[in-house]
């Protein structure tokens, strides 16, 4: 059978990015899987240890966790978040620690203005 091009196996997605991941200095990897005219999704993978450091929430996001754990911060709020989690991101800076290896599926709208 050939492969439909929109389909992703995202396990084994995850386990190649995790590869990369481990092999540069960010300790992280990452790949848009869709992006359409309204939503973008990517998946991210990263080591044990690494951040995303502060950064601007798209107007709607969500953050699905398909390994790992990790957890997002506002200057507010922190949220724990493992394996089968899935978090509506809050429209505010926010940062994300990962506590270890893990991956997980972002989903965003698009700006279409």
């Amino acid at each position: 059978m050939a492969e439909h091009e929109q389909i992703h196996n995202l396990g084994e997605l995850t386990a190649d990015l995790l590869d990369q991941a481990r092999g540069v200095h960010s300790g992280r990897a990452a790949r848009t899987l869709y992006s359409g005219q309204y939503l973008k999704q990517t998946l991210l993978t990263f080591t044990a240890g690494s951040t995303m450091d502060e950064h601007e929430s798209p107007p709607e996001a969500t953050l699905q966790m398909l390994r790992g754990s990790v957890t997002l911060s506002t200057t507010e709020e922190s949220w724990g978040l493992g394996t089968g989690d899935l978090m509506t991101i809050p429209p505010e800076r926010h940062s994300v620690a990962i506590q270890e290896d893990s991956a997980f599926l972002l989903t965003t709208r698009l700006d279409v203005s």
